[in-house]
């Protein structure tokens, strides 16, 4: 049972719970809409679609690398951290993208997400012996 990535497991388990009320909030849009495929040129569907899919396209990824870091042997406080700032990436991002296409939120988060998946990258190449 020791083999098993928890704490990845446990942040892949949060994220999981936080897609479900983005996909609902898009849902209900469209139904208070009528716009049942893609936009229909309403910006606030179009940001909550984008807020979705923007997470559904980085977070499993991320998660995967997450994973692969804790299993190739990665310290537990550095498995921990990066599944701490993937969290707060995605927090920031999604609810900056939700205020305004343009927020600085949007463009931490992203950073943010894209610098965990880096450490995350370079942690598993290096405790695959692949360092550079």
């Amino acid at each position: 049972m020791e083999d098993i990535p928890r704490i990845a497991l446990g942040v892949t388990a949060v994220f999981v719970l936080m897609s479900i009320p983005m996909a609902i909030a898009v849902g209900v849009k469209r139904a208070r809409t009528g716009i049942l495929l893609l936009h229909g040129d309403n910006a606030d569907l179009l940001r909550l679609m984008r807020a979705h899919g923007n997470f559904v396209e980085y977070v499993p990824l991320a998660l995967l690398a997450l994973a692969g870091a804790e299993i190739a042997g990665a310290a537990p406080w550095l498995v921990a951290l990066c599944g701490a700032a993937l969290l707060l990436a995605r927090l920031i991002h999604y609810f900056g993208l939700r205020a305004a296409a343009d927020s600085k939120g949007r463009a931490i988060g992203a950073g943010l997400t894209t610098a965990t998946m880096l450490v995350l990258s370079i942690t598993i190449l290096w405790q695959l012996g692949l360092s550079f």
